[in-house]
C-alpha cells in the first residue's frame, strides 16, 4: 500500500499541489494543478476539500499503474483523457 502525502497552495484560479507517493521500493514527486471549476465539476458538490480529491486521484492512478509512470507534472482533469472512467470513479470514491 502507498503512502500518498498531499501538500497544497491556493492560487487565485484554484491549487497547485505537491505530492509523494512514496512505498517500500521508493518514491516519487508530481505536481499537481487544479481548478476551481474543475474541482467543482469533478466533486459534483460533495463536501470534501480539494487535499482528499487529489489524494483519491492517486489511489486511482496507482490502481491503474505504477507510481513511476504517473506523469510527474499534470492537470488534475488530464486523468480523465488516460481513463475516460475517472470522473464517474472519482465521485464514487468521495
Amino acid at each position: 500500500m502507498a503512502d500518498i502525502s498531499v501538500s497544497a497552495t491556493s492560487t487565485g484560479s484554484g491549487w497547485t499541489f505537491g505530492v509523494q507517493v512514496a512505498e517500500s521500493n521508493g518514491q516519487t514527486r508530481h505536481n499537481v494543478t487544479l481548478s476551481r471549476q474543475d474541482f467543482e465539476r469533478l466533486t459534483d458538490g460533495k463536501p470534501t476539500t480539494p487535499e482528499t480529491l487529489v489524494r483519491r486521484s492517486f489511489e486511482f492512478l496507482l490502481e491503474r499503474e505504477p507510481k513511476h509512470q504517473i506523469l510527474r507534472h499534470f492537470d488534475l482533469p488530464a486523468i480523465s483523457r488516460l481513463f475516460p472512467d475517472y470522473p464517474v470513479q472519482i465521485r464514487n470514491r468521495l
